[in-house]
Parts: C-alpha cells; structure tokens; sequence
C-alpha cells in the first residue's frame, strides 16, 4: 500500500472546499456572538473518564482510546464536544446565572455514522446552559435555522421534534436489563412493531401498548393529539407533549415543523426535547440537538442544559460550489513603490497575487479580475 493513501473515511480538504469551510466557520460563529455566545476551544483529547463520564455506550463505542505515554493513563480522542463544554461550564467557569457558550473544531469517529460519512467531522455547536425553561430551548432552534440561513440554505427546511421523558416515562417501573433497553430503542428506531411486541411481552400493558404506539405517532402537529389519546396520562407524558406543541408554535412560518415521537437517535445524553433539522440535498439530518439537563452531572453540577451541533463538512455539500475569490494580479518586480502599493492593497483587505515569474497564466483558487500597472510612475489598480 502506498505511504500516502489515506484511511478509509478520511480526506483532505483541497483549496475551494477549505475556503469555503473557513468561510462557513466565521460566519456561524458570527452568528451565535449575535446572540451572546462566548467561544471555547476544548482539548482535542482527555483523560477517558473525563471524555466519556455519563455519556453512554454510543459514544464510548465512538471514541478512539489511547494509553498517554506521560502518565501511562488511558485517554480518548473526542468524538463529540458536549461533554467537554459541559465539563468546562461546571469547573472552570462556575457561573451561578445563564452561560451561552460555542465551539467549532475537529471531533474523530471510530466509525462513520452513516455510508460516505467522514470519521473526522469538523462539528460546531452553540449551548446554554442554566436555564430549563422553554425560552432556552426555543432560543436555541432559532439560532440553529439562522445558522443555516446564514450559510446559504434557501427556503424553508424541516424541524423534526421529539422528547426523550417520553420513552422514559413508558419505562417507568419496568425492570430491564441494558441490553434489552438498547433492542428497544434499536426497535423504536426503525418503527419495527414485531421486534418491538417480541421485545415488550413481558412489560406492563401500559408501557408495552405506549411503546407500540409511539411506532405510528410521526406526522404534523396532529400527532400530539393522537399521542394524547394514545399514551397513558401520566404529569411527565402530558408536560412533553405541551412542551412540543409550544415549540412548534414559536417556531411559526420559519420552518416546516413535524414530530418523530419514537426517535432516539443520537447519544444517551438527552433528557427532553431533542430535534433534527432536515434540508434538500443531505441524507440525514443535517442538524441534531436538544435538552441535556443531566450531562453536567457526572462533573457536580447537574444544570439545565440545551444546544445543538452540525458538521460543516456535511453543511459544505449541499450548498452550492462559492465562486473564486476576486483579486489583484501584480508583477513580481523590484521596481520603485510596488511593494508600497501591494502592502497598501492588502492593508485594505485586497488580495494581491504576486505572478512569480514565468507562471503568468496559470489558474489557482482567486479570480484575477484587476491588475496593478505602473502610470506615470504610479502604481494604479486597473480593471483586467
């Protein structure tokens, strides 16, 4: 095999796609400082029990282990941020009141999550954490569609809703192992109702009927009035069902709105409200988040929590292709005042493209659309 190829699911990033990525990567960030958010840049590896404390199996499965040559202990390189910016809110920042905080940064998979998917997602993500009200999670899916507005996506696209206490409250009181839990949710997952009644016969009726119910509960706003009908009246039910149906009206014509009460994909950590927000042209989701009041506990400090992530590279192939950059095309030359001129231009914010000599036409990432000419022993930009 030759030294340079690369592992599977594992590529570079040539010119375009990097510029537009990094364009991408301002302009989101950007967009959640519009709304208060303060950037933090976790490590890219930690202790295990650090990384992986209270996350589940999922991520654990995720996550490449290494032993630390310094300390002999066993570390992860992460595959996901939250738990690292829920580790950073409960120690090092400390804060009573509300913090708003985003990252963006490489995360690595063991495997990819779905066919052609990268291993190394370049993942951004904006949370707040503090606040367990609905204001936070509304906030939060509305930054999530400015996000992609501002990356370019066009018209409306879908919010897909659940919550998580659904599932939990139709397993109140039923002794299960995790291994059947993990069947059940895998069942859930793919709406297979004969799996999931093999799964449940011996489940109390109520949460075996729930649980066969949920498998049909997909749709618009309709299904919360079939889920109430549907499901066993209990305080932790009713309030999830409110909860959805109060976001999707906050939500208003800024968005397609449906309910998949049944899904739990994603990482165990979610404890309420959990969404995806689907656009033409992905296969998947191309956003995922939702409320995980219970992620900071396994740190001390066990606060509300919500937010959302995306990965600019799944973000990058569904926009369309960003046209070469403009710049200025100026001679290479010791002549008097050119390399003023030049530095002046790029001050201004200009790009310059020296032409090395003997390399005059040859085509590269910027469109030379003027050049710099001597006039009168000026140097003047000029329209090519």
């Amino acid at each position: 095999m030759s030294a340079w190829v690369l592992p599977d699911h594992i590529a570079d990033v040539l010119p375009s796609e990097a510029r537009h990525i990094e364009e991408l990567r301002r302009q989101l960030l950007d967009t959640a400082r519009g709304y208060g958010y303060e950037l933090v840049m976790p490590p890219m590896l930690e202790h295990l029990e650090s990384l992986l404390s209270g996350t589940g199996e999922a991520l654990g499965l995720q996550t490449f282990k290494l032993v630390d040559q310094l300390s002999g202990r066993s570390m992860g390189l992460r595959a996901d941020t939250t738990p690292q910016v829920a580790r950073i809110d409960a120690h090092l920042l400390n804060r009573q009141g509300v913090a708003r905080l985003c990252y963006c940064g490489p995360v690595v998979h063991v495997r990819p999550d779905r066919p052609h998917a990268t291993r190394e997602p370049l993942q951004f993500g904006a949370e707040i954490y503090g606040h367990a009200g609905l204001e936070a999670d509304t906030e939060v899916l509305v930054l999530a569609l400015d996000c992609l507005h501002a990356a370019g996506i066009q018209g409306k696209v879908l919010v897909d809703m659940a919550d998580a206490r659904i599932v939990r409250a139709l397993f109140a009181g039923v002794p299960v192992d995790g291994g059947v839990l993990a069947r059940v949710h895998a069942a859930l997952a793919t709406k297979d109702a004969s799996e999931l009644r093999s799964l449940t016969r011996d489940f109390s009726a109520a949460s075996r009927d729930g649980l066969l119910a949920l498998v049909q509960l997909y749709g618009d706003a309709k299904v919360l009035d079939e889920a109430e009908r549907a499901l066993p009246a209990t305080p932790a039910v009713r309030q999830a069902l409110a909860d959805l149906r109060q976001l999707g009206r906050q939500l208003g014509s800024g968005a397609n709105v449906s309910f998949d009460l049944s899904d739990l994909r994603g990482y165990a950590y979610y404890s309420g409200m959990r969404f995806g927000i689907y656009v033409n042209g992905a296969a998947d989701a191309l956003v995922r988040g939702g409320r995980y009041d219970e992620v900071g506990a396994v740190f001390g400090r066990n606060r509300p929590a919500v937010g959302f992530s995306l990965d600019l590279r799944e973000l990058v192939e569904v926009l369309p292709a960003r046209p070469l950059r403009a710049a200025v095309r100026a001679p290479w030359s010791d002549a008097s005042g050119l390399r003023d001129a030049i530095a002046a231009l790029r001050r201004s914010g200009e790009t310059v493209v020296c032409v090395l000599p003997g390399h005059e036409s040859e085509i590269d990432e910027f469109h030379c659309d003027r050049e710099l000419v001597e006039q009168g022993g000026q140097w003047t930009v000029q329209t090519i």
